[in-house]
């Protein structure tokens, strides 16, 4: 009867770890994140960078299709005017896929806040303390 107890407690304590690290991960998976009912655009909270210059780009490596998600995605959100990627927008030339993508993924994550999680876009995001600006075309913080 002793070695049945011994062993449940070893099968039990075997688990301990697991629950450990998913109860972890789950406290910062929603602490990073906002929940479902938030609303990204009318927060009252500072930045999450409103000490450092940053700007949200798309990915060097990023396939097209992606960057083309991307691009409509962004134009539908509140607060997004793609208007500069237009053909006689100040953002048109450089006339690439990858430029049209990084001006309208850089406009989301301004007007969502400038949050980490609203330059993620299915991890084809990355921001920069660079400012990408070219030419007429102003990457605005």
């Amino acid at each position: 009867m002793a070695s049945t107890r011994t062993s449940t407690k070893m099968f039990y304590l075997g688990f301990l770890p697991l629950v450990l690290a998913s109860v972890l991960c789950f406290a910062a998976c929603t602490e990073s994140a906002p929940g479902p009912s938030s609303n990204r655009h009318a927060q009252s909270r500072p930045a999450a960078n409103s000490d450092v210059d940053s700007w949200c780009i798309a990915k060097p490596s990023t396939e097209e299709k992606y960057l083309r998600n991307n691009i409509e995605f962004g134009c539908t959100q509140l607060g997004v005017d793609c208007s500069p990627i237009a053909r006689d927008g100040s953002c048109f030339y450089p006339n690439t896929t990858y430029a049209h993508a990084s001006v309208v993924m850089n406009l989301h994550y301004r007007a969502a806040g400038k949050h980490a999680w609203d330059c993620y876009f299915n991890g084809t995001g990355l921001t920069t303390t660079s400012d990408p600006s070219v030419g007429d075309c102003i990457y605005e913080l």
